[in-house]
């Protein structure tokens, strides 16, 4: 008996699949249907306090993607569950990716009804795919739709991730690192996530730290000794007390080195304008404040447009689970089968048929002027956003660029939003528009399906 659930292995991932999805697929290998099937990841609306979602994952997906198989170990445990053919597992055994995919770059601000990616290949393979890629784009997209808000909150100061041990698993910890670095976070206090993604690992201490040596002063005097240019927590008692005591002791001591303090609780807006006058009267301007506690992209934005002397922010819980906003409603729907168009017409839920491109069209002032959801084969004013990134299995040369080039590039998409779709409160339209084309083809289709 295990007396504690194993970390899902990297290699186990072939086997992160709803039942239903194995079930489908055996339906249709048993059924000799194996023609080319498109499908496309899109939500349909969105969230109520977002104007825009910043996908993520997307090209992540990919390499897992062409990495997955089915080991004997994997094949036993399936056949263990009584559900499928022999014949089956045998082919799940050679199973290898053969189809392609494009999908927009990492970061890229997406509206209603734009796909994030398309899968096109045997369909018995892709449906397999389905709930793995809605899981890796759905948590970058959420976590890091959420953080590029609290960097227009913040209004260029910095934001760093102190979430962690809020987030709903560590493989969500870990990923959620890549996403708010894509986002422009500028740090995090995750050390693992921090080497792997090459981003700046920040922390002062805890509580604990000062209320478990002497004095307050003395764990001070530790970590600045430790820990040159460090930050200090200072509300563990008395903020303006301990900031006092900061002055003297570095009026005292000028060699030691303090690069900043943070405020955690309390009004945060009125203790960094005491602790920022106490500490330029003691001509110590060079020491940072940074808050946080509780704080979101809300809070954030009324400290800021209150004038508060406030160098940086730390952003835990609220980023983490993405508090207000948790969840996207992604759908992974079936487009084009067999060279023919399908397209899903239940009630709120009606899809467009057919593979899709999205051409994005820039005003004068650099910004989105309009968006167009059309057909692969279709061409507008603008730049085509879905790229192949998978062809015949295999990752095309070039297409996924170094981690550092995809922030960047991240960096320009964002700075292409309207500023009324970069405001915190919601917009009534966003600037998408579906081609005459799909529209009519969404037409067609359903009454060829009505009439058969």
């Amino acid at each position: 008996m295990l007396t504690q659930p194993p970390l899902v292995r990297q290699g186990d991932l072939s086997l992160m699949v709803d039942l239903y999805e194995l079930a489908m697929s055996q339906a249709y290998w048993s059924e000799g249907m194996n023609d080319t099937a498109v499908f496309s990841l899109f939500f349909r609306e969105l969230p109520e306090n977002r104007n825009f979602v910043l996908a993520c994952g997307q090209q992540s997906v990919v390499s897992v993607i062409q990495a997955l198989s089915f080991t004997d170990e994997h094949i036993e445990r399936l056949a263990s569950l009584q559900r499928f053919q022999p014949e089956f597992l045998d082919w799940l055994r050679g199973f290898r990716f053969s189809g392609s995919i494009y999908a927009v770059a990492e970061g890229t601000p997406l509206f209603p009804q734009e796909p994030m990616l398309e899968i096109e290949g045997p369909i018995a393979e892709v449906q397999l795919l389905e709930s793995l890629v809605m899981n890796y784009v759905h948590l970058e997209s959420v976590l890091a739709s959420k953080a590029v808000r609290l960097t227009f909150a913040a209004e260029g100061r910095p934001v760093v991730d102190f979430g962690m041990r809020r987030t709903h698993g560590v493989d969500a910890a870990h990923r959620a690192v890549r996403a708010y670095r894509l986002a422009g976070l500028a740090g995090t206090s995750n050390v693992l996530a921090s080497l792997d993604f090459n981003v700046p690992v920040y922390g002062t201490m805890a509580h604990s730290f000062v209320q478990a040596c002497s004095d307050e002063l003395e764990a001070f005097r530790v970590y600045a000794r430790l820990y040159p240019g460090t930050t200090l927590l200072v509300d563990t008692y008395d903020t303006r007390a301990a900031v006092s005591r900061i002055v003297d002791w570095l009026r005292d001591s000028p060699e030691v080195n303090v690069g900043g303090i943070r405020l955690d609780s309390g009004d945060l807006a009125e203790e960094a304008l005491d602790c920022r006058r106490m500490l330029d009267e003691a001509e110590l301007s060079d020491i940072k404040i940074m808050a946080s506690g509780g704080l979101d992209e809300y809070r954030i934005a009324e400290l800021v447009s209150s004038g508060a002397p406030i160098d940086g922010f730390g952003v835990g819980t609220s980023i983490a689970v993405s508090r207000d906003e948790p969840a996207l409603e992604l759908a992974f729907k079936l487009t084009e089968y067999a060279s023919f168009p399908r397209m899903k017409n239940s009630p709120g839920k009606q899809s467009y048929p057919g593979p899709k491109q999205i051409y994005r069209r820039l005003g004068l002032d650099g910004t989105i002027a309009e968006d167009v959801v059309c057909g692969r084969d279709e061409v507008f004013d603008g730049s085509p956003m879905l790229k192949p990134m998978m062809k015949h299995g295999r990752i095309v040369d070039g297409a996924i660029a170094p981690l550092d080039e995809q922030v960047n590039a991240a960096r320009a998409a964002i700075d292409t939003l309207p500023e009324r779709i970069r405001s915190l409160e919601p917009v009534e339209t966003v600037p998408v528009m579906i081609s005459d084309f799909l529209r009519a083809l969404q037409r067609d289709t359903l009454e060829r399906v009505i009439r058969d």
